[in-house]
Order: C-alpha cells, then sequence, then structure tokens
C-alpha cells in the first residue's frame, strides 16, 4: 500500500486504509442507530413511529415476516443477533398492561411460532424473549410496545460485542426477512 509522504504508519492510530497490525470489522451501519436515526420524534402514533410505520410499508421495505389479526413480526433493524425478530401489536401502546386481551393473546401466539420459525430456518441453540418497558430499563423505543425474540447459538457471544462493540452478522435483513417469511405457516395452520 501506498502511504501517504509524511504520514506515520506506526502512529497512525487505525485510519481506514492503514495497517496498524489490527485486522477490522467496520461496521458504520451502526452510527446510525447510534445516532438516533428511525426513533420517533416522540411519543406520538403514527408516521414518526416505525412500528406504526412499518405494516403500512410492502412487506419486504418494512421487513415484515408476518401479519395477524391485531399484531405482527417484524426484522430488527438493529439486531443482537441474525434473525432478531420483533413482534408488536398494530395498535401504538407502551404499556404491556394497557393491552387487550387479544393482544395479549396475539402476541403470546406470534412469539411462539416465531420461534418455532427461527428453529426450523436457523436452529438456534435457544432464545432470550423479553419487552423493556421504559427507557430505564432499556426501551429504545419506549411508546410503541414489542416484544424481542433473539435467536442465541453457542459461541455467539464472542469477543466482538465484549472489546469492540460489534456484532458480526452474516445475513443481509432482506435476505433474513424472505427465509422466514417463507417459512411462515399459513394462517390456521
Amino acid at each position: 500500500m501506498d502511504v501517504p509522504e509524511g504520514l506515520d504508519v506506526e502512529g497512525a492510530g487505525g485510519l481506514a486504509g492503514v495497517p496498524d497490525g489490527f485486522e477490522r470489522l467496520w461496521t458504520p451501519h451502526r452510527m446510525a442507530y447510534i445516532g438516533g436515526a428511525d426513533k420517533p420524534a416522540d411519543d406520538a402514533a403514527g408516521e414518526g413511529c416505525p412500528f406504526c410505520r412499518a405494516p403500512g410499508l410492502g412487506d419486504q421495505e418494512g421487513l415484515v415476516v408476518a401479519h395477524g389479526a391485531v399484531a405482527y413480526v417484524v426484522l430488527n433493524l438493529y439486531p443482537y443477533n441474525g434473525g432478531h425478530l420483533l413482534v408488536c401489536p398494530y395498535r401504538h401502546v407502551a404499556d404491556y398492561t394497557d393491552l387487550t386481551d387479544d393482544e395479549v393473546a396475539e402476541v403470546a401466539a406470534l412469539t411462539r411460532t416465531a420461534m418455532r420459525v427461527l428453529r426450523a430456518v436457523s436452529a438456534p441453540h435457544g432464545f432470550n424473549l423479553g419487552m423493556n418497558q421504559g427507557q430505564v430499563a432499556g426501551a429504545g423505543i419506549q411508546a410503541h410496545l414489542h416484544q424481542h425474540v433473539v435467536p442465541r447459538w453457542g459461541g455467539d457471544a464472542n469477543f466482538l460485542p465484549i472489546v469492540a462493540r460489534t456484532r458480526a452478522l452474516p445475513e443481509l435483513l432482506a435476505d433474513t426477512r424472505d427465509r422466514l417469511a417463507a417459512a411462515w405457516p399459513a394462517a390456521g395452520e
């Protein structure tokens, strides 16, 4: 590699493209999330909320995997692991205790189906399931409730997230969405 005249390669400190003995996995797309992209400006329902907006887009554009009567399943745009799904009520509601009985039942049923589909498509060794209620509890978008379904594999918690705060994902979100949607059972199965 040609190094610009006067540049101290030894002390380059990790400039992109300048060899310094470290291998790097660049994940610049994460800066969008860190900078607040796709987060609502307020807690209002509507186009500003990604979970209100997603079901109105085409399924591929919105990364929607499956639709129910009162809830739907969508890929997480900023996943913890490949196949990270979110189960969301269509209704803009923040608190689990404010869900209707129908919403509670369908969020639970879609979560179970999501686990079955992920097992069939990706063979995870386990799952993390959960809802973060409120910003203090880790909710990135606290105004629209969503259940996380995160597939886990032995060894998936390697050095990258711990040391580099980076997650390596082996597949594009659109490809993951297509594989999961194709495997999702038809209504009534």
